[in-house]
């Protein structure tokens, strides 16, 4: 069955959609900025659990990121660092900002949600990888 979906995901992984990638890389992180920075995020948008809406948002970013700019998992390691240093940046906005706080627990929440993303990441990879 995996070996049925192989055109499919290099259609979907390939060159030609990196396009498509990078604009939903652009777009996921203005919305988790968004989200992050307004006094009240809208309930309908969370899962109930601060820490599972930041390891959702981050496994999102790298799954998005890995198509988009870093597909080489020896890329990987550049990844998760600018992305727990956009996750420290939005912590350290949020210690700004009144209504909300910064929580180094956030942080931890953001490298689980990474390391699920590169994850989800490793067998579509290793299918569309001749």
């Amino acid at each position: 069955m995996m070996q049925a979906l192989r055109p499919l995901l290099q259609t979907a992984t390939g060159p030609a959609a990196r396009p498509a990638w990078r604009a939903l890389l652009a777009l996921l992180v203005l919305v988790i900025t968004w989200l992050a920075l307004v006094p009240e995020p809208p309930r309908g948008v969370s899962t109930g659990w601060d820490k599972s809406n930041h390891a959702l948002a981050f496994a999102s970013l790298a799954f998005a990121a890995v198509w988009a700019l870093w597909r080489e998992p020896r890329q990987w390691p550049r990844l998760v660092a600018w992305l727990l240093a956009y996750g420290v940046g939005i912590e350290i906005a949020q210690y700004f900002d009144p209504p909300r706080s910064a929580d180094w627990h956030d942080v931890v929440a953001d490298a689980v949600g990474i390391a699920l993303g590169l994850l989800a990441c490793w067998p579509v990879r290793r299918l569309v990888t001749p």
